[in-house]
């Protein structure tokens, strides 16, 4: 069985790590992004109908500033960031499962001004006339150099795990700067997006037909056995 390694910033890179193993798969974390706080000023609670969250990151390092909005209603992509929000005291009505796009034909009409919290690095919206949506910055994910002991595991064939197109590209990237090449490795991405960012070239690039960690987990379970779904 190939190795699977889980590049994605902490916490989220421990917990698929441990959900990997629990699934018998020889998972190790290797962290390439940090994830801080960014400054920003909240719009004023009364200019704000709803909020959109697509990744509870946005959660972990809004700081005090969230209390502005407790109770407000809260659309959010995925389970984890659901949850998140729930903690800091806002009202998840409607839990997506294919990105922030998709939801927003979904957005009750009574919500018509929404306040998306997002990263630095976002996927663009196109936002339907009857939206109007004042996005802040709350956090960065800065990338990390390649550790050395991940420079020797990926000599050999390995999975790796993209949970980002940023993720993707900077993996690609710091490939290329280590002089290793892409013959020998195996991608299993979140998304269609995410795996157009990782290019071309690799021994496999297949994508979860869910945008979930559970998804993507059996995914690389298959790609670490061996096999190429789809071929």
């Amino acid at each position: 069985m190939l190795p699977l390694i889980i590049i994605r910033p902490e916490p989220g890179a421990q917990a698929t790590c441990e959900a990997a193993r629990a699934m018998g798969l020889e998972a190790q974390s290797f962290p390439l992004f940090a994830v801080r706080p960014l400054d920003w000023q909240p719009p004023a609670r009364e200019t704000v109908d709803a909020v959109l969250l697509g990744s509870a990151n946005a959660l972990r390092h809004g700081g005090a500033a969230l209390d502005l909005y407790r109770g407000l209603p809260a659309y959010a992509v995925g389970e984890r960031t659901a949850e998140a929000a729930r903690e800091a005291g806002l009202d998840v009505i409607l839990t997506g499962s294919a990105g922030l796009q998709e939801m927003l034909d979904r957005i009750d009409p009574a919500h018509r001004r929404l306040l998306r919290l997002a990263g630095r690095d976002r996927v663009k919206l196109d936002v339907p006339p009857r939206l109007s949506i004042t996005t802040r910055d709350v956090y960065a994910s800065e990338a990390l150099p390649l550790p050395a002991a991940l420079s020797a595991i990926l000599r050999g064939p390995a999975v790796i795990l993209l949970h980002s197109g940023q993720a993707a590209a900077h993996f690609a990237q710091a490939l290329a700067g280590a002089g290793i090449g892409r013959a020998k490795i195996r991608l299993a991405a979140l998304a269609p997006r995410i795996a157009a960012a990782a290019g071309t070239g690799w021994a496999a690039l297949a994508t979860a037909p869910n945008p979930d960690d559970a998804a993507l987990l059996a995914l690389a379970r298959d790609l670490c056995q061996g096999f190429t779904p789809g071929s």
